[in-house]
């Protein structure tokens, strides 16, 4: 294995562990500040943009690489 392919796995590895641990505080946020159903979604929807963002740029390297 290359340094280049460890790389690029253990990034992917790590950057999914930390979309899963900002999953958990956006839950845990939307807990503790009693936002109600109208803020956890907007909590959810603002923040997740960010992993979408991620998700479609993997997908589109992919797709074009």
């Amino acid at each position: 294995m290359t340094e280049a392919e460890f790389a690029e796995i253990t990034t992917k590895l790590f950057v999914g562990g930390l979309i899963l641990y900002m999953g958990y505080i956006m839950y845990r946020l939307t807990k503790e500040s009693k936002a109600g159903k109208f803020g956890g979604f907007i909590i959810f929807l603002v923040l997740g943009f960010g992993v979408a963002g991620f998700i479609f740029k993997e997908v589109l390297i992919s797709i074009l690489g």
